[in-house]
């Protein structure tokens, strides 16, 4: 496996590739270019500027996190065949490149959502927490601004200011858009670009929804193991494949990641993995509504590392790997979910379970 970073740029992340670099073991970012409006083509200067910057900060780029999809291919407006035609530009310039993986996601308006984003925890770290009942009471709009104020003017991945301007607008365009009528439009813009991505050597792979349930009445379709079967069979290629978030599925305590993990890496079908933990707050009979991202310790949470890692491996997994979401310790600020500190230390413990794992696979004889 290749252990990664995600960076955000020079202009709009407070770590410098400098930092990232000293990371034992990781020599991969996960990057983007996030000035080009959601739907345009992006331009070759500025994604060969971005591949440049990273290699020579000693660093490899060969996955980007994301090219977002425009909400009308998700809702499966006339005007969506224009955007389509935009993304598949993008994975050529992207694959002249030698970017060989792209995370992408199918979630409607909202990429992800927690109700928390400083949550204190008992030893005074702050973390991001989801509680179902708040985010069931609250509006987009109080969400939206809520964000906004606790952010420090950093944007959020998937919370653009100039896409969520007008958020009734928005949501009246998915007026109509159930969970059926959401696959099929995944499956229209899969039949689209996967053949390009065939003819230049780029693996799609899409990100599991987070949290794995419907918000403000917008359908979800990429939250269990049958939908990320659907996915696949839907259309059938090597270049079709997952971006298994260990911290996404595990918010639905029904989902056995480590089956998943199994079933799924075992076919070749994850070049990309996101490897956090998860504290569950509620007991089984009170649902399992709330949640925080807890460090990656298998002690620290909900979810078993070890056994995660292990599947991984006895899997043959050989794709990339970054410790997604950390806490904010030791006095850090910045964007939510991604200091420095905490990530690091997630990088670190993930490369000594796959270390351990190896040894020990190698000293058994399995």
């Amino acid at each position: 496996m290749r252990m990664s970073f995600r960076w955000f740029g020079a202009q709009d992340d407070p770590i410098p590739l400098q930092h990232i670099r000293q990371i034992p073991g990781v020599r991969d970012v996960v990057g983007a270019l996030y000035d080009v409006p959601v739907g345009e083509a992006w331009p070759e200067d500025k994604i060969g500027a971005l591949k440049k910057q990273v290699e020579d900060a000693g660093l490899a780029l060969e996955v980007i996190e994301s090219v977002n999809i425009h909400d009308d291919i998700k809702i499966g407006l006339p005007s969506r065949d224009r955007y389509i035609d935009n993304y598949r530009e993008t994975i050529r310039r992207l694959g002249a490149v030698g970017i060989s993986v792209i995370c992408y996601n199918f979630m409607p308006v909202f990429d992800w959502l927690r109700t928390e984003l400083w949550y204190e925890l008992p030893d005074g770290s702050k973390t991001m927490q989801y509680d179902r009942s708040v985010s069931e009471a609250i509006t987009p709009e109080g969400l939206l601004a809520q964000y906004e104020s606790e952010t420090s003017g950093l944007v959020l991945p998937g919370w653009e200011p100039e896409r969520l301007a007008d958020l009734r607008t928005l949501f009246t365009k998915y007026d109509g858009v159930d969970a059926t009528v959401l696959r099929e439009n995944l499956k229209y813009f899969l039949e689209a670009i996967v053949p390009v991505c065939e003819e230049v050597g780029i693996s799609m792979a899409i990100h599991p929804d987070d949290p794995p349930h419907p918000l403000f009445g917008l359908p979800r379709v990429v939250s269990n193991r049958d939908d990320l079967r659907w996915i696949l069979d839907a259309v059938e290629s090597p270049n079709n494949g997952l971006t298994l978030c260990t911290g996404s599925l595990g918010a639905n305590p029904d989902n056995s990641v480590v089956d998943i993990v199994r079933e799924f890496a075992g076919e070749g079908r994850v070049p990309f993995a996101h490897i956090r933990n998860i504290r569950w707050q509620d007991s089984p009979g009170e649902g399992r509504g709330r949640f925080y991202e807890s460090a990656h310790l298998s002690s620290e949470g909900s979810l078993d590392l070890y056994d995660i890692v292990r599947t991984f491996h006895d899997a043959g997994f050989d794709g990339f790997i970054r410790p997604d979401h950390g806490r904010m310790i030791w006095g850090e600020t910045g964007r939510p979910g991604y200091g420095l500190y905490d990530r690091a230390l997630g990088a670190s413990y993930l490369q000594g379970l796959w270390e351990a794992v190896s040894k020990g696979s190698r000293s058994s004889g399995r």
